[in-house]
């Protein structure tokens, strides 16, 4: 998620230079008027590209996706497809460890196991359509579909959020309070924080996908992305909409930053209290348990401020697109790696798992 205040008007103003290049470039590859999709209601006539006219609704969206030639798209798509199979199967394949071993059904190892899913989730939601239109000559996608991807897609990636600050609320837990972990953290409270980042993460994002839905979109309808993203749909949109750009940059300014301070707090606690155990196992195993979460942390936050702090990134789409195949689909696949790479436990639970198959 990123912040759109200060892309909004970059967003607006390249989108205009840029309409009629790729409408004639989507004309020049056999891509009909209708298939652009833009219903006029009113009296006015069409223009000759079909697309300045202010009165009409947009009903279907064509994401340009990668700027390259259809060679190109081939090998991105055996890229992706691997990477994303490879996700599937070593997210899933920690989920099924945590469930069939019971040594480690502890909060921790409930946590990640949830953690695991949610990433199938997360690089589920745009990685199957963006492998579609890789092989596809349309592109398109419907208005709803378009809208209901932005809003799985964000709650997903807002539900992370979450999940990573009750992570590092588990470790604080498990290291400045060794003696009262147990008691306060039970499976019940356990169970009621899990619940509480799946449903807090959907409801987080209800405001902005009704901002959203309410926008007016009469064309053009090119997305500049390979996915629904929210800088470029709000920069398609017939009128300037700042109070809607302010409201959705806020939500996701606020969740970014309370998180992500939430966790360096907490971490900070965590390493006081580390460096305060006399040298030996204890402290390996304290900074161990707690450098796989770090990682993690810093892939998903770090991709995601590089977005805010890079200077001109908002009128660099390819650079944009990059920087969302990071935390997209880049974190999803390396999660895996890193938890089973540096857990004795994991890595014992996926060798009772691999040797049961």
């Amino acid at each position: 998620m990123k912040l759109f205040i200060t892309q909004y008007s970059e967003d607006r103003e390249r989108q205009r230079q840029d309409r009629e290049t790729y409408t004639y470039i989507y004309i020049c590859m056999n891509i009909k008027v209708s298939q652009i999709d833009v219903h006029f209601k009113g009296d006015e006539e069409m223009t000759p590209l079909g697309i300045h006219n202010i009165s009409g609704t947009v009903s279907k969206f064509i994401l340009l996706g990668f700027s390259c030639s259809q060679e190109i798209e081939i090998l991105l798509f055996v890229l992706f497809s691997t990477m994303y199979a490879l996700t599937l199967m070593g997210n899933g394949t920690i989920v099924y460890a945590v469930w069939r071993d019971q040594q480690i059904q502890t909060p921790m190892y409930i946590l990640l196991a949830n953690f695991s899913f949610l990433e199938i989730c997360y690089i589920s939601s745009t990685v199957p359509n963006m492998l579609v239109n890789l092989l596809s000559k349309t592109k398109t996608i419907s208005y709803n579909g378009c809208i209901l991807q932005f809003y799985i897609f964000s709650s997903l990636c807002a539900t992370e959020l979450f999940f990573l600050a009750l992570m590092a609320f588990d470790r604080y837990v498990a290291i400045c309070y060794p003696l009262h972990y147990p008691t306060i953290m039970t499976g019940k409270l356990c169970a009621t924080l899990v619940s509480a980042c799946w449903v807090g993460g959907f409801l987080w994002l209800l405001t902005p996908v009704t901002l959203l839905s309410q926008v007016p979109f009469c064309g053009p309808n090119i997305i500049d992305h390979y996915l629904c993203d929210l800088g470029a749909m709000l920069a398609l949109s017939c009128t300037p909409v700042p109070k809607t750009t302010l409201t959705c940059g806020a939500v996701s300014a606020l969740i970014t930053c309370i998180t992500l301070i939430y966790i360096l707090g907490s971490y900070t606690q965590v390493l006081r209290a580390v460096l305060r155990v006399p040298k030996g196992s204890g402290r390996q195993k304290a900074f161990s348990t707690c450098a796989s979460h770090l990682a993690v942390v810093s892939l998903f936050y770090g991709s995601i401020m590089i977005m805010y702090v890079s200077p001109g990134s908002a009128s660099q789409p390819e650079m944009q697109k990059f920087i969302t195949l990071f935390y997209s689909v880049a974190t999803p696949f390396f999660n895996p790696m890193i938890y089973s790479f540096r857990n004795k436990e994991i890595k014992a639970a996926l060798r009772k798992v691999l040797g049961r198959i």
